[in-house]
């Protein structure tokens, strides 16, 4: 097969972790063909979507890769187009997603599905799934928000277009900045975020559960926070530590798996604490690395076998 990434510069890749890198480490050593190219190197030509992309092979060394010169091509040449460039979602990946769609009009295989990618926004996506959640407000109101704080007593609140752990705040009633926080976050009312109940289980790790294409990753990866840190994000400073799935964990991924395969989502890294769901990803996930390597199971061979059975049109 030949697979197209669109994804960031690889350049800046962290290859001691990243999880488009296993992804290509494992595909190239199937023999497939890799290319590369940025999303916003998408275009519109003669009615057809087309991208500026080199070929690209893996060296093993530094620099990790090499690269030929670049060359517009349609989409619809390649087995599999992934999708993998990482937030914000602002309105340039909104103009990626459309171009993305035209493409899979003209032939093209996307993954993640270019409108899941809008769909699927990777917090308000838990409203999906509230059987799974803790309490949860999304406003732009102050009001609403002090409100929810008050009846809860301690919570935390984030923007809906970011990651690792970005604007993430964690508010009691008596926060002396508790205003100014509000002001912030909320760009003096002008940005609609997301309020969650505090969960005192992030202590033990905030879980990161992989599915794909609808089948559950037996392992997760517990990002726990750093001393006197709310966030476990690892772009937090938070550690990974993998372990098995809880029976309430792979209730709640199995539960989902079904709903995600049927919505286009190939890859979807699911956020619990504790017992509840808390993000639903789907732009990036990533954490395969540190799951294979504390646990030996191979998370980018069994993306490469979903992704080899889609490509061939197999369910």
């Amino acid at each position: 097969m030949n697979l197209l990434f669109i994804a960031d510069p690889l350049v800046g890749f962290k290859t001691y972790k990243d999880s488009t890198y296993a992804m290509m480490v494992e595909a190239a050593r199937r023999g497939h063909g890799l290319y590369a190219m940025l999303a916003g190197d998408l275009a519109w030509r003669e009615g057809r979507i087309v991208g500026r992309m080199r070929a690209i092979s893996l060296t093993g060394g530094d620099p990790w890769f090499a690269e030929g010169d670049a060359e517009w091509r349609e989409l619809a040449e390649f087995d599999a187009v992934i999708m993998r460039t990482d937030p914000p979602f602002d309105q340039a990946y909104l103009y990626a997603t459309w171009l993305l769609e035209m493409a899979e009009r003209q032939g093209a295989r996307v993954f993640n599905r270019p409108q899941s990618l809008r769909d699927y926004n990777e917090k308000l996506a838990i409203a999906r799934f509230p059987q799974f959640i803790a309490p949860t407000l999304v406003s732009n109101d102050a009001g609403l928000i002090r409100a929810f704080l008050a009846e809860h007593g301690d919570i935390v609140v984030k923007p809906l277009n970011a990651m690792g752990g970005s604007g993430i705040f964690r508010l009691r009633p008596d926060d002396a900045n508790l205003g100014a926080i509000l002001e912030t976050v909320t760009r003096n009312g002008a940005e609609t975020i997301m309020a969650q109940r505090y969960l005192p289980a992030i202590k033990d790790g905030d879980k990161r559960i992989l599915v794909i294409n609808g089948e559950v990753v037996p392992y997760c990866l517990a990002r726990i926070p750093a001393e006197g840190e709310t966030r476990g994000n690892l772009a937090a400073g938070g550690t990974g530590v993998a372990r098995p799935l809880t029976d309430r964990d792979l209730a709640i991924a199995c539960s989902l798996g079904p709903t995600l395969k049927q919505a286009g989502l190939l890859l979807v890294g699911l956020d619990v604490i504790g017992d509840c769901l808390t993000e639903v990803n789907v732009t990036s996930p990533t954490c395969f690395q540190e799951i294979t390597q504390q646990t030996g199971f191979d998370v980018a061979a069994m993306f490469v076998d979903a992704l080899e059975r889609l490509a061939k049109g197999a369910v």
